[in-house]
């Protein structure tokens, strides 16, 4: 199970960093709600591993500076693998969500939510990216396992 979660963040890792390269290579095409996107995909990840981890949440529509996503990626992707090393996948955690609404899930249902959140997050932008006469990029898992 560990084995299969790290490559399903290798994935996310892969791709968010393309997305981010696009966005960036065609910043003046971008529109802000692409912009806004690429950041919630980053921030989701960063809040469900903070939510296991305990530590400082970021907030869920924040802009962070363009060239600090990238940093952002690489450091959410390290986390999510400590915690996939460290922790118990069936261990249940018990977190606010952002309208201080308490839940209880395990670690592998956070880090899958992270997972699918962004590949959702992804195929938005794609869309975005195609109505401001910029190339998709072929997010699909089986093809980047091919």
């Amino acid at each position: 199970m560990k084995e299969k979660l790290i490559d399903l963040f290798e994935y996310t890792l892969h791709f968010n960093s393309e997305m981010i390269r696009v966005i960036g290579e065609n910043i003046e095409k971008v529109d802000e709600k692409t912009i806004s996107l690429i950041n919630h995909i980053l921030n989701a990840q960063q809040i469900w591993n903070s939510r296991i981890s305990g530590e400082q949440p970021f907030e869920v529509w924040q802009i962070n500076p363009f060239e600090m996503l990238e940093e952002i990626n690489q450091s959410n992707f390290k986390k999510s693998i400590e915690i996939i090393k460290n922790f118990d996948a069936d261990q249940k955690v018990n977190y606010q969500n952002s309208k201080e609404t308490n839940f209880e899930n395990t670690v592998f249902e956070m880090l899958f939510q992270a997972i699918n959140h962004s590949t959702y997050h992804r195929g938005q932008i794609n869309s975005l990216l195609k109505q401001n006469g910029i190339n998709p990029i072929l997010t699909d898992y089986i093809f980047y396992k091919r």
